[in-house]
């Protein structure tokens, strides 16, 4: 039996990405990223908030490019990857472990988000353009696009007779 080890994430940068460079030269991107969760305490009425930090790191060179380039701390973000927990030593030599949200060569994703609060800007993770495969992209919602397509085949010339 196969299993899954799949993550999905949608929060904003704690800081700008932390670039850093393996021997072979290839590019890997540590990212911080808050998930918040908010509620309203049933005894008070009064709104309550918890942030939860996770550790993203990116092994994939477009997606590296494309946080380079774009990801700034603050920005909106929305992430697929897989957890990995690895095995360190610290400075006494006791053994430590870290679990990750990892974005490989071919099983990563990430999209930038519309800097408007979450609730508001995003009604889900397909409604933006991807970054996954290192292309920017415009972040035109799912309904332009489909407004742009419907303008285009308008303009279209039509001169087909129908057969009918």
């Amino acid at each position: 039996m196969s299993s899954i080890n799949r993550v999905t994430l949608m929060g904003r940068l704690g800081a700008d990405p932390e670039i850093r460079r393996m021997n072979s030269g290839d590019p890997i991107v540590n990212l911080r990223v808050a998930t918040s969760e908010v509620w309203r305490d049933k005894q008070t009425g009064e709104k309550k908030e918890r942030s939860e930090w996770h550790q993203v790191v990116i092994f994939n060179k477009r997606i590296c490019e494309v946080a380079k380039q774009y990801l700034k701390k603050g920005n909106l973000v929305y992430l697929e990857g897989m957890l990995c927990t690895r095995k360190w030593e610290d400075q006494a030599g006791q053994p430590r472990y870290s679990t990750e949200v990892v974005l490989k060569e071919f099983n990563g994703e990430l999209k930038l988000l519309p800097q408007g609060s979450g609730r508001q800007a995003a009604t889900g993770p397909d409604d933006y353009g991807s970054q996954g495969g290192g292309s920017a992209s415009t972040g035109s919602t799912r309904q332009e696009r489909g407004n742009q397509e419907t303008q285009s085949f308008a303009s279209r010339d039509l001169d087909d007779e129908i057969p009918f």
